[in-house]
């Protein structure tokens, strides 16, 4: 209440134009600003072939989550939310993904959040989403986001519309309970969508109104492109489409772009993610 949330530190020195921006465009989806970002997967490929002859099983998710982390890590306003017309820095980069329980049209969808500080390497990021989801894609597994979503939907349709509404009030005035935080899925640094595993092309999804996602990645399906490369010549690569989804609010857009130019960097050479980086970049009080 009165500026100060469970899930991040109001910002005080940000400039009047970012603190005047949020009362002109109040909701994510008035300020969603969509890019595509093309991957080219020659560097990608080559690194999860020399990891597989190690004996380790990387794939494009684990690559593209640890890839965003590490942005993140480096280039912390990516990790800011607008709420109430107030500037936050979250305490941690969580990262949240929709998961089928079996890949069926019957079969059941749930949502799971994990959280990064920024400092792991992919192998460490691996590990944690692997085993979220190993957790999550059993027919009878439930998790918490489940649990709170049936307890809501257990009553008639009329409160279940009451009781979102107020828990938007809550949120809003920063009072909605830590419990509740920690297990919405609407409340992160990103949500990705992984389309690439039921095989069809990215989307530009919008950000939920609801909660704080301030990025949304989706990962479309790899397929054959023309580009020019340096020298003039042409030629056919392997290129997987990310469609991008941001809350412009928050950040202005020189830094995006140079977020995403930092973002090439390392898709280009994803050895680096082997690293650890030793300390976060700060962001401002």
């Amino acid at each position: 209440m009165f500026g100060k949330r469970s899930d991040g530190i109001r910002l005080k020195t940000i400039d009047p134009i970012f603190k005047l921006i949020p009362h002109i465009m109040k909701d994510r989806s008035d300020s969603q600003v969509s890019y595509l970002y093309p991957v080219r997967c020659d560097s990608l490929d080559s690194f999860v072939a020399a990891k597989r002859a190690e004996g380790i099983s990387y794939n494009y998710m684990h690559l593209v989550i640890a890839a965003v982390v590490r942005l993140i890590a480096l280039r912390p306003q990516l990790n800011r939310f607008v709420m109430n017309g107030r500037h936050y820095k979250r305490k941690i980069i969580y990262v949240s993904l929709a998961v089928k329980k079996t890949l069926k049209d019957e079969g059941d969808e749930t949502t799971v959040k994990v959280g990064f500080t920024g400092l792991e390497s992919i192998s460490e990021i691996k590990a944690k989403l692997d085993e979220v989801i190993l957790a999550n894609t059993t027919a009878k597994a439930i998790n918490d986001t489940d649990k709170t979503a049936k307890i809501l939907t257990r009553v008639p349709n009329c409160m279940i519309k009451f009781a979102v509404w107020f828990l938007k009030c809550l949120d809003k005035h920063g009072m909605l309970p830590k419990k509740i935080i920690e297990v919405s899925p609407f409340h992160t640094t990103l949500f990705i969508t992984n389309l690439k595993s039921i095989k069809i092309d990215f989307v530009y999804h919008h950000l939920y109104n609801f909660g704080t996602t301030g990025i949304f990645v989706s990962m479309g399906k790899e397929k054959m492109q023309a580009f020019v490369e340096e020298d003039g010549s042409i030629k056919a690569a392997k290129v997987m489409n990310l469609g991008v989804v941001t809350d412009e609010r928050f950040c202005d857009g020189l830094y995006y772009a140079n977020s995403l130019r930092l973002l090439k960097r390392i898709f280009e050479n994803p050895a680096v993610l082997e690293s650890k980086i030793e300390k976060l970049t700060p962001d401002i009080d």
